[in-house]
């Protein structure tokens, strides 16, 4: 509602049409959302650290990319809107409606609760874990190289999960494209942002090629283990980042459907991912020890063949409708 005093009464009732379309919609999906929160219980999907943490991270992509293009207007002496009132909510609202940044931002924010939840429980290490020590102490120059940088770089994820930030070039490729073509679509609102926005997505996609992501450099590391991939799927030595990434290459899964498998509403999937990585018994009892330790599996789970494993997961309509 901001109409001003004096609006054209065709352009109030339009604006009075449109909110109450809005309201229609908020109470045509209260019931559903509210049964949907009610029945479910898993509190590792939908915490309110969870919600808070998510809504965190879009304001802090849209925060991010509003100060660059007002940076860029000032710079360009422009006297952009944008630089007088930075308003990141339309913008947030903007990135939320995206499925795929906002189901991995949701995923960045369960693997995060997760690896505070083994820290407590086991004193798994949240940073430098066994397996990144080995990686770190390793004879390649190159793998210790990244090993080192992945400490570096899970450090400072730590560090942007607390404060409930991400930064824009930690997102993966496709993500980081999407919030571009998002703030190029919030600044075709304003002329001057808008004349600034191609300078700005430049600047933006060079920072983002030149920087060493933690996504990048776990997807790297484990490929490079190659037969040995099995050492990455015990979670209590390979640590919660890299033993989702090793399961995800595994299983043949995106990287957010391996945190998903992690959840309490997803235990047969996570059986599933870890016989199509070839885990077999001790892999998947050591990780429901570590993560489900009330859950007792039942005999004959480790005769699944990996590939039938693996079909079983491809089959999923909601895991392809989810997370791709």
């Amino acid at each position: 509602m901001t109409a001003q005093l004096g609006t054209d009464p065709g352009a109030i009732e339009q604006l009075l049409h449109d909110d109450l379309a809005h309201a229609d919609q908020v109470m045509v999906h209260m019931g559903p959302i509210l049964r949907h929160l009610l029945q479910n219980d898993d509190s590792s999907i939908f915490s309110d650290e969870i919600v808070s943490r998510v809504r965190g991270m879009l304001a802090d992509i849209a925060r991010q990319l509003i100060q660059a293009l007002v940076s860029t207007t000032r710079i360009d002496g422009l006297d952009t809107a944008l630089g007088k009132t930075p308003d990141t909510g339309q913008l947030t609202d903007m990135l939320a409606g995206n499925q795929a940044l906002l189901s991995h931002l949701h995923m960045l924010a369960v693997e995060w609760q997760l690896t505070e939840k083994l820290q407590a429980r086991i004193g798994l290490d949240p940073v430098l874990t066994p397996l990144l020590q080995d990686l770190i102490a390793s004879p390649d120059p190159d793998t210790a190289a990244r090993g080192m940088n992945l400490l570096a770089a899970q450090a400072r994820f730590g560090q942007s999960m607390r404060r409930m930030q991400i930064p824009l070039a930690e997102l993966p490729g496709d993500l980081h494209h999407i919030a571009l073509m998002t703030m190029q679509a919030f600044a075709a609102e304003d002329p001057a942002a808008f004349a600034a926005v191609g300078q700005v997505e430049a600047t933006l996609r060079r920072q983002r090629s030149s920087a060493i992501a933690r996504i990048d450099l776990l997807q790297h590391l484990t490929a490079q283990l190659g037969g040995d991939l099995s050492r990455a799927l015990f979670l209590d030595s390979a640590g919660v980042p890299i033993f989702l990434s090793a399961l995800a290459l595994g299983a043949g899964i995106s990287r957010e459907m391996a945190i998903m498998c992690t959840t309490e509403s997803q235990m047969a999937r996570l059986v599933l991912g870890l016989s199509a990585s070839g885990s077999g018994r001790n892999g998947l009892v050591s990780t429901f020890s570590t993560l489900h330790p009330d859950v007792a599996l039942p005999d004959g789970l480790d005769a699944i063949a990996p590939d039938t494993a693996a079909a079983l997961i491809a089959s999923s309509f909601a895991g392809r409708e989810v997370f791709g």
